[in-house]
């Protein structure tokens, strides 16, 4: 099985991931609470990918999963070793959730401006480039940029 829905129990392992130096550059640190709260709140739902030996080796978070607009946002993807295809095969996953079980006409999400691995990954599944929100995320001491994306259910399965 490549996802599994997360339970509260697999929140230490998704805080280290997004700890790990690769993860830190591109995404957000939220706190133990944070991400409780999230998991309970009913509208988002974790996914974690685990090594064969049970260990959480990328996890994935997809919010509005109850709104009527039907539009999903992948908040989070993070995997512990890129570049090894495990990335792709989430994303393609959690397309196919998102669509196929969960109705979505739209997923979107937001990525660095930096961030041109994801950027590409995010391309060659379909995702358009919707436009730049500026300054919209600080890291350090700097404010930076971000792109939307979006793949619409009519594009879903065409790219």
């Amino acid at each position: 099985m490549l996802l599994r829905l997360a339970s509260p129990n697999d929140i230490p392992a998704i805080i280290a991931l997004e700890r790990t130096p690769g993860a830190r550059d591109f995404v957000g640190q939220w706190s133990e609470d944070r991400h409780r709260t999230t998991l309970a709140g009913g509208d988002a739902r974790y996914f974690v990918s685990e090594t064969e030996r049970g260990e959480v080796q990328a996890y994935a978070i997809l919010r509005g999963v109850h709104e009527d607009s039907r539009a999903i946002e992948l908040k989070r993807i993070v995997v512990a070793v890129p570049e090894r295809g495990l990335g792709r095969l989430m994303l393609k996953e959690l397309m196919r959730i998102a669509f196929h079980e969960l109705g979505a006409h739209r997923l979107f999400l937001d990525v660095f401006d930096d961030n041109t691995r994801a950027r590409h990954l995010y391309e060659s599944l379909g995702f358009q480039y919707e436009g730049v929100l500026r300054d919209a995320a600080r890291r350090e001491d700097s404010w930076r940029n971000l792109r939307l994306m979006s793949i619409l259910e009519s594009e879903y399965g065409t790219s």
